[in-house]
């Protein structure tokens, strides 16, 4: 009779369950965290790139978008080694024209007032990189419909400050959605992370939850 051959037991930890290599987030954007944490891919340490986010000259949106979150990825990258890296980028278009991250007034005021009564369009870059080495990213545009905007909404939108720092100088997720009456395409890309998207390029290179 034949003897059964000795297995391993199971392991009763349960990080032993989880993923070998953890996920690191390569932004210090909270919106991107809690996107994140929204689909159970909490980052076990976030680190965010440090680079030149200048576009060159005539460059188009989705060309700097894609640019500028594998160069995010890049940095990072060379401080985990076997991690998963998880960078993106978010970029507001009009036309040709790539919308700044104002930190001023002034620039923000000159956002709105383009943006007023227009359609744009968020162009969403993910890159993830596995600790193998391989790579995959994505670019999801979303369109956004803005309403025609009164000086006195712009003006008060601007006092209450949230649009420091964010792309196109406005937050889809806070006062700025009584301003838009229509999007098309994904809704948290305009906020900063396609998560669709997202978790599909991370199970694809192997992360699991």
């Amino acid at each position: 009779m034949a003897v059964p051959q000795s297995k391993e037991p199971a392991s009763s930890d349960p990080a032993a369950a989880a993923n070998p290599a953890p996920l690191v987030l390569a932004s210090a954007s909270p919106r991107r965290l809690q996107l994140l944490q929204q689909i159970g891919m909490t980052p076990a340490d976030i680190d965010p790139a440090d680079i030149d986010e200048t576009p060159r000259k005539r460059e188009l949106p989705p060309a700097y978008a894609k640019r500028i979150a594998a160069a995010k990825a890049d940095a990072v990258v060379a401080r985990h080694g076997g991690a998963f890296v998880l960078a993106a980028d978010t970029v507001v278009a009009v036309g040709r024209r790539i919308l700044p991250k104002p930190e001023d007034e002034a620039a923000a005021r000159a956002c709105l007032t383009l943006l007023s009564g227009r359609r744009h369009r968020v162009l969403g870059a993910v890159v993830v990189q596995a600790p193998d080495g391989r790579r995959a990213d994505v670019l999801v545009t979303t369109a956004v419909v803005f309403k025609r905007l009164c000086e006195a909404e712009i003006e008060d939108y601007l006092a209450g400050g949230e649009w420091r720092g964010k792309a196109g100088g406005y937050a889809i997720q806070g006062r700025a959605a009584a301003f838009i009456p229509r999007i098309i395409g994904s809704y948290p890309n305009v906020v900063g992370l396609p998560l669709v998207e997202t978790r599909n390029l991370l199970t694809g290179l192997g992360y699991r939850t």
